[in-house]
Order: C-alpha cells, then structure tokens, then sequence
C-alpha cells in the first residue's frame, strides 16, 4: 500500500465496503458520541467520515487530535445505516472504521478556523493565508482560477495562436502607470524595470513575422489599490494578431471569452458574442457615466439640457449659460414615490454633491401628475416633454444633475447604478458585454490649455496621418475596451505601426522626435524595416475569475495577494535590504521624515 494513501478523501463509495483503505489529510471536525469519535478527514479533493471506537487500538491516539492536524488513518470501509447516508457528500454512503493512526503534522492554537464560514479580518486571513487556503470557498476559487486559465490556453490554441513568453526584466516604460524598478548590480546607478504589460514585446513579435501571438502574461503596476485591482501583480491573457482590423480582434477573442463565462458561468446567461453592442466611448459616458457600463441594468441617461433652459427653475438655467455645461437625466422606471426620490436624494449628498433634482409622476384620480420641486418650477409644459422624452409614465420618476460633465458623470454612474438595484432592474445572473470604442487620443488641460494623450499614445488614430493635421480633440483612436457587468474586463487597440504617424502624433502631445527614440527605441527602429499592420488587447484573468466566482474582492481569487497598502504579512515583505546588499548595488537609503 501507499505509504500516504490507497484513495482521495472523495473516491470511496459503497462499491468500496468491506475493503482495507489508507486516507490522508486534514481533521476538519472533531465529534465526540460519548465513546465514539466521529472525525471529518479532509483534503483537496473532499472529505470521508471516519470513526473510532474503545475496541480500536487508534482510539487512545485518535483523542488527542484536533481541528487542522494532518493525519493518516489505516481503517475498514463500512456502510452508513440508510437514515445517515448524507446525500450532500459523494462520499456520503460510507465511513471507514479507524484501526491505525499515524500523527502526520501537528497543529498549534488556529489563529483563524477552516470549518464554517465565519468572517476574520482581512489582515488575519493574509497574514495566514495557507490556514486561509484551506477554506472550501478558497480551495473552490483557485480551482476556478486554474480551470479558466487552462480553459483559455486550449481554446487560443485552437485558433493557431502559439504561446510565447516575454521578458519579465527589461526597461522602463512609461504606459500610465508606476513601474517597479530593479537596481542592476553589473551597471551601477542604473535600474531595469518590471513589465506594466508586454506591449512593446508582443508588438516586435508581430514586426518579426509570428503573426498570432498570446501568452498568460504576468504584469507589474505599482498602483494604489482597489477591491477590484491588485496593488502590485496581476494576469492577462495577452494576444495581438498581424494583417487585421478592429473588427477582426473582435471577431477572434469574444468567442474565446463567452465559451469560458459559458463553461464557468454555472448556468448563468452569457450574451452571445454577436449582440455584445459597440458603444462609442462618448456615448457610454453620457448614457451610463462610466466607460465600463454594466447592461444589466437597461436605464439609459438622457441629455435634457434644452428642457431646462430659460426656465422657471433658475440653478439649472444660470447652470446653462455657462459653455459646456448640461443637464442631464436618469430615468428611474417604477421609483415614483416621493420616499425612493428623498431617498436618492440624500445619496447624492453623501456623494458630495447637493443633492439631485427630481420628478416623479402619480396618478390623480382625473389624469396623471407630474410632483417634485423641479416639476413646480419649470411648469407643465416642460414636464411633459421631459417624461414623454425619457419614455416614462405613472408610477416613474426621473433624477436630474448639471454642470460640466466630467464634475458629476461619476456620481450619476453610480446613481443609475443604484438605482438599477434598489428598483430590481438590474437583471442577475446573466454576463451582460459591450465593446467600448473610439476613444479619444487627446485631452487637453481647463487650466494650462496644454495638450497631452488621454488614452493609449500607441493607438492609431482613425483616419491616419490627415486626421491629426486637424483639431487633436476631434482625434479618435483604434482603441477599445470590454466591459462586463460594470467592471473593464480587457483594453486592446489597433496599434500605430508607422513610424512617421507616431511621431506625429507625440510632437502633438509635446514629445519631441529625440524624446520619443529615447524612450521607445527599440520598438520605433523595428517599425522602419517593414512593420505590418497589427492589432491585439489584453483580458484581465483576475477580473473575469472574480466574476465567475461572484465576489466584488479581487484578492479572494488571488492565491497570495497583497494588502491595500502594498504588504505581503505573510511573507513580511516590502522588507529592509541588508547594508551588504545595497553596497553590492551601490545604492543608499535615505530615511524618510516621519
């Protein structure tokens, strides 16, 4: 026999009774009957019921176990009595009567406990995240985790996409955001860099002639937290592909994503890759005030601007003389009582802003009746267009914000947000995509009026060399987001592969032609010895895991995830370097003001 085991604490069944089996594992729950033991043996692939009894020889031993010890058992399959089958284990027929023990680790007082579902602090799981790990939910995620990222390896290789890995040390690269640097101890006072991302790599790939290219690529963003994004680490699926459009991208990767949210999404509904709709990133601002919309939810903002103007209600009329100000509307379909719309209300003021206008309609007996302060104000008439403009009738309401968009799109995205889940119109268990497109390449600054990219530098402008010989704020990219159910799930474009349109396109930005070759050198030699035309995006693993996994923190499907302040307590790191390591590097640290 094994020296460990002859089965998985999931493999007996009642084919097995009568037969002689070595199990091992993890004590799970200890259950004391008066006399007789009753031990849950668990491991990764599930757990058997064991037991013990005076007339065993392991009986004495098996009493000083506890919860965590890992053990080995010798011991006899039996049948359970028919009224103590539990239906919810595969191994639920069964038990194995215990004749042999052996005290495999031991276990000390548990800081946080494996069995149950109780809530620790976040710090506590981290610190001993192994103990952490051993959780059914845990086990269950980073199982997920591994299946996806198998999933999306075969599915890329059935399209002829071949793997390649790229480098994890190489230069600094300024792509929006903080690189981890690494001092080099062969050239002192010079760093390499970890990769933001493969870009430039995955580019020269395509200049070298591979023509489909993905990789389960590791990256590296010193960026402050959110319980959506890690602070240091994270995995995409990297692709870029030669000879394609917009389109065509679109075309190789949607499929590749529904089939997995189909095989991991546990019967939830996935869209089909055909009716994911192509948003502009213009649109997608104004309908839903974000460029990662979540479509579950069908309410759709509307700009009423022109309802408001020279009216009766004087904050939005003043509003509306000043140049590109707005105002704009949030349909709220069954949320028609003045308690929901004072409700919404004090939302919006713990959001920071005064508060929200709002009109509701409610039946009078005689007719309908529009109600609210802004529907006093601005009269009849007014009201009227606006609720036969946004679609809406007895028993509805609608929200109102003004100024310059980019002062409130924010909070109106999270309003309509919601106000979706308050009204139970935001539809569950369904993955709801849309294609952000046609970002623009350029922004400018209110204060300086100095232009500078607001997306992607890297992209190709739509229409070429032309478009940026007019205004640059008219300029649009290549460039394109996916969303699903309100988070960005991948980012791509088509890329700038001409040398002549790339510096064209930084010395808008203020880049000289000297800076640029500096900085991307490498990728902008390449592109004069005959780039072709390419194109790719990157799928964040983390985000579409968190999804399928329904949980709003990413480090619950991160095996050993930092902090939100950047720390590994299990590892103890950042950690102090020695002064024999920082004489090897020719490096000093300067003690910071407390």
């Amino acid at each position: 026999m094994h020296a460990y085991r002859s089965h998985t604490c999931a493999d007996l069944t009642a084919a097995n009774v009568g037969e002689t089996v070595r199990l091992s594992g993890w004590v799970h729950r200890v259950r004391d009957h008066g006399g007789v033991l009753f031990i849950d043996l668990r491991d990764h692939f599930g757990i058997t019921q064991v037991l013990c009894d005076g007339d065993s020889a392991a009986f004495a031993e098996l009493e000083k176990v506890r919860s965590e010890w890992c053990i080995r058992i010798d011991g006899t399959v039996k049948a359970r009595a028919a009224d103590l089958v539990n239906p919810k284990l595969p191994t639920g027929e069964i038990e194995v009567y215990v004749r042999e023990l052996e005290v495999l680790g031991s276990a000390a007082e548990l800081p946080l406990m494996v069995f149950g579902e109780q809530e620790y602090p976040e710090e506590t799981r981290l610190r001993y995240r192994y103990l952490d790990l051993r959780r059914e939910a845990m086990q269950r995620n980073m199982t997920l985790r591994s299946d996806v990222v198998a999933s999306m390896r075969k599915r890329m290789w059935d399209r002829n996409f071949r793997e390649y890995q790229t480098p994890i040390i190489t230069a600094s690269s300024p792509e929006g955001a903080r690189d981890f640097l690494v001092p080099s101890r062969l050239h002192p006072g010079k760093f390499y860099a970890l990769p933001q991302a493969p870009q430039q790599f995955k580019q020269l790939i395509m200049v070298s002639g591979f023509d489909r290219y993905f990789q389960i690529a590791p990256c590296f963003r010193d960026e402050d937290p959110r319980a959506d994004r890690s602070p240091t680490d994270f995995y995409q699926l990297d692709m870029e592909m030669s000879f394609v459009e917009q389109q065509d991208v679109f075309d190789t990767i949607a499929p590749v994503l529904a089939e997995v949210f189909e095989e991991f999404g546990e019967g939830r509904k996935v869209d089909a890759p055909q009716d994911w709709p192509q948003i502009s990133y213009r649109d997608a601002a104004l309908w839903y005030g974000t460029d990662k919309p979540d479509l579950r939810n069908p309410i759709k903002m509307q700009d009423c601007s022109e309802h408001f103007r020279c009216s009766g209600f004087a904050i939005f009329a003043k509003l509306l003389e000043q140049e590109g100000t707005e105002i704009r509307a949030i349909p709220a379909p069954t949320g028609g009582s003045r308690k929901f719309c004072d409700r919404m209300n004090a939302f919006a003021q713990k959001e920071g802003l005064p508060g929200m206008g709002y009109i509701f309609w409610r039946d009078q007996g005689n007719g309908m009746e529009a109600a609210g302060p802004l529907a006093k104000n601005i009269g009849p008439e007014r009201t009227e267009a606006i609720r036969q403009q946004l679609g809406l009738g007895v028993g509805d309401a609608a929200f109102f914000l003004g100024g310059k968009p980019k002062t409130f799109e924010k909070v109106a995205g999270k309003a309509r947000d919601v106000i979706g889940e308050e009204l139970n119109l935001t539809e569950k268990d369904r993955f709801a995509f849309a294609w952000i497109v046609d970002f623009p390449i350029y922004e400018q600054d209110e204060e300086t009026g100095k232009i500078d990219f607001e997306h992607n530098p890297f992209s190709m402008p739509q229409g070429g060399m032309a478009a940026l010989e007019g205004n640059p704020l008219d300029v649009l990219g290549y460039q394109y987001d996916l969303a699903c159910n309100g988070y960005e799930i991948l980012s791509g474009a088509i890329r700038n592969h001409k040398p002549e349109i790339m510096f064209k396109a930084f010395e808008i930005a203020g880049y000289g032609k000297d800076e640029v070759e500096k900085r991307f050198g490498g990728m902008v030699n390449a592109f004069q010895y005959g780039a072709p035309p390419h194109g790719g995006c990157a799928a964040g693993i983390d985000r579409i895991v968190m999804l399928l996994a329904d949980t709003v923190n990413i480090r619950e499907v991160i095996m050993f995830p930092m902090t939100q302040r950047a720390e590994d307590l299990m590892m103890a790191a950042p950690s102090d370097p020695t002064s024999d390591q920082l004489m090897e590097l020719g490096l000093r640290v300067i003690p910071q003001d407390q």
